[in-house]
């Protein structure tokens, strides 16, 4: 059974730790000579995106609280330092900074959105500290300027190339939808990446295109040009809090066709800014389908009192992962761990079994596509590529 609790955002936000903070749980009793290893964790906790990385630093939390409870990483406890980005990307450069120079971290977590990850990027290449982004999809966001790979980011999430296409493809072969019509935030390079992956992947038409801006909240006019379309299904490309009203809107119009979603769709908060009787025949693209019963789901509920999201199951690997690294490397000099996560041998985490690439993405292959009917996400659709 899929879940379908709904809290509210001001609950949501309540859970977040705004201030810069450390966290170290103590529940096995280390010596006192057992320094701990600084995780360095960077995140939208305020501001315009704050879903996304507060539901990813909750995460992180508890991935720790397991660690240490189960006797730390080589005997010593994980220690997170965090800090609240705002939203703003000179404000992700200096904290990246601050963490590389001054809090003695072996690695950074975060940020959740591309355009804090590219701030945060020269701090992390300079002072040689491991940056790794759970949820940044930016096709390029591994590489730098010549094509070359970033010797010390990384990503857990799949690129938007891979997800661009998992989602033509469902809308093509899964809904067999043959002409399609597209809206994207031409504003960001999420929106605008995704929309070309998905014009190069589709093998259908597509009849229509619309861009719009994060500062729109009124989207008559686009919604008024689809109607007058001929059309099988619709796809946004786009982040909750525009995505949310679109939805809203169009299926206030009269608009029931299916709306096919990128990632961005998936925050419960959505459902707040679509209305819940407006999430119909709803499908997006998700790396972890979050189902009643999963033990991560429930202990993350018990925990925050509010549902994770597919961010969070990704932020929760990924502090493993570099558990797994630190051990590999026998070391938490952040040059070792880096080598180290460059040659993992292999990882099992909730969201499957991966290691990074040459590329430093993760080898992963399957697209999951979230169903929702009637504000309940009733099934999973799998778009598996060679």
């Amino acid at each position: 059974m899929f879940n379908s609790i709904r809290k509210n955002l001001t609950k949501i936000i309540a859970t977040a730790t705004i201030a810069a903070s450390a966290f170290t749980p103590a529940f096995t009793a280390f010596a006192q000579d057992e320094d701990p290893i600084n995780l360095g964790v960077i995140y939208e906790l305020s501001g315009a995106v704050a879903a996304y990385g507060i539901t990813q630093s909750n995460a992180i939390k508890m991935a720790v609280e397991e660690i240490n409870e189960d006797g730390g990483v080589m005997g010593r406890p994980f220690n997170i330092v965090e800090y609240d980005t705002k939203s703003d990307d000179t404000e992700a450069a200096m904290i990246a900074t601050r963490l590389a120079t001054q809090d003695d971290v072996v690695a950074m977590i975060g940020p959740a959105t591309t355009s804090q990850m590219q701030a945060a990027i020269p701090a992390a290449n300079e002072y040689q500290i491991p940056l790794i982004s759970p949820s940044v999809t930016n096709n390029d966001i591994t590489f730098d300027d010549d094509g070359n790979v970033q010797p010390f980011v990384y990503r857990s999430s799949w690129p938007n190339s891979f997800q661009g296409s998992g989602i033509a493809k469902f809308g093509y072969e899964n809904m067999e939808a043959k002409k399609m019509v597209v809206l994207y935030d031409n504003s960001s390079d999420y929106g605008s990446g995704l929309y070309d992956n998905f014009f190069e992947g589709y093998e259908g038409e597509i009849v229509h295109t619309e861009t719009f801006t994060p500062e729109m909240n009124d989207f008559s006019a686009i919604i008024s040009n689809i109607t007058a379309q001929d059309y099988d299904a619709i796809t946004i490309l786009a982040f909750y809090q525009t995505a949310g009203p679109i939805v809203k809107q169009a299926r206030e119009f009269g608009i029931d066709a299916p709306i096919l979603g990128s990632n961005g769709f998936g925050n419960d908060i959505i459902y707040e800014l679509a209305g819940a009787e407006n999430m119909n025949n709803v499908y997006y693209a998700s790396l972890y389908p979050i189902q009643d019963e999963d033990e991560f789901v429930e202990k993350y509920r018990e925990q925050f009192d509010s549902d994770p999201d597919m961010f969070a199951a990704l932020a929760y690997d990924t502090i493993y992962m570099v558990k797994s690294a630190i051990e590999q490397a026998g070391s938490n000099d952040p040059v070792a761990v880096n080598e180290a996560l460059e040659n993992l041998e292999e990882f099992s985490g909730i969201t499957g079994d991966f290691i990074f690439d040459e590329n430093h993405n993760p080898t992963k292959n399957v697209v999951n596509m979230i169903e929702i009917q009637n504000a309940e996400e009733t099934a999973v659709h799998e778009v598996v590529f060679d």
